[in-house]
């Protein structure tokens, strides 16, 4: 007696969600002033939206300004650590995300 062809399931694979690259750390707080002291991995215009993500921390926002030693700057280089103001409170440690 032949065997019945049976038809394989087969899954459909989804692509993984894409890993969020950290960008940078917060490093210090001002809460006073609500300025995030952040060191980027990268360099980072103004007007690019950054997600802040830690332990308790998890909000996205656009970079209207940043400041290096008091200045404003346009871009903040590799390896620098610049002012930026945020609506919300940030943490030592926190890491920083391109926002999608």
């Amino acid at each position: 007696m032949p065997k019945a062809k049976t038809k394989k399931a087969t899954k459909k694979v989804s692509k993984p969600a894409k890993a969020l690259k950290s960008i940078g750390v917060v490093t210090h707080f001002y809460g006073n002033l609500s300025v995030a002291i952040v060191k980027f991995k990268q360099t980072v215009k103004t007007g690019v939206g950054l997600h802040y993500k830690g332990a308790t921390t998890d909000f996205k926002e656009t970079v209207k300004s940043m400041q290096y030693d008091h200045k404003p700057i346009a871009a903040a280089k590799k390896g620098q650590e610049v002012g930026i103001r945020v609506k919300k409170k940030v943490r030592e440690g926190d890491e920083v995300f391109e926002a999608e």
